[in-house]
This record gives structure tokens, C-alpha cells and sequence, in this order.
């Protein structure tokens, strides 16, 4: 059987180019449609909101801006840390989210 293959081979060279053309092709070609990045996403699911104010110092944006906002934060489902940063007319709270909520929640919970 294989002496049958390489005495085709050997007969028969153009087909054999021309099919190995073809399947280099075509593997080139798989290889550019691959949805595959090249770093995977290992970040946890996470939502930053940050508001500014010109107006107000660092206590008050804590006071009446961030840990408003941490609280109504904190009564979502599936909420498993929450950091905070107060600074003049700056509030950057970020909300850590269980990974088993998926990313379209996450997004669109605060809203």
C-alpha cells in the first residue's frame, strides 16, 4: 500500500505540488480567521466609577459623593470588594464583582 503511494508520488509530482499548495493555503488561511488573542484576560470583573466636582475638597467629596455611592454599591448582587479614593474634585470608587456574574451585568448593573 505505501509502495503504492510513493511510486504515485514520484509519477505524479504536479499533483502532488498542487496539493500541497492547496493545503498550505488553506491552513494560512484557518490560521487568520482563529479568534484567538494573543494575551488572555485574567483581570477579575470590575467597574470603576469617578466622578468629578471642581467645587468641593477632599471631605466632601468623600462625604457627599464617595461613600454615598459605596453604599448603593454595596446592595448589588455579587459585589465582592470595594475600594474608594477621595481627592480634590475626584471620586474613583471601584466595585470587584464575582466572576460567575459575566461581564454584561458588570457593565450595566450601575447604571
Amino acid at each position: 500500500m505505501l509502495s503504492h503511494i510513493i511510486n504515485f508520488s514520484i509519477k505524479n509530482k504536479f499533483i502532488v505540488l498542487l496539493f500541497t499548495v492547496f493545503i498550505i493555503g488553506f491552513g494560512l488561511y484557518s490560521l487568520s480567521q482563529i479568534p484567538i488573542g494573543a494575551v488572555p484576560d485574567v483581570t477579575n470583573n470590575q467597574v470603576q466609577v469617578i466622578t468629578t466636582s471642581r467645587n468641593l475638597s477632599t471631605q466632601d467629596m468623600e462625604q457627599f459623593i464617595t461613600y454615598p455611592v459605596e453604599l448603593e454599591m454595596a446592595n448589588l448582587p455579587g459585589v465582592i470588594e470595594i475600594r474608594s479614593i477621595s481627592k480634590f474634585g475626584l471620586s474613583v470608587v471601584t466595585i470587584v464583582f464575582n466572576d460567575a456574574m459575566g461581564d454584561f451585568f458588570t457593565q450595566t448593573a450601575y447604571c
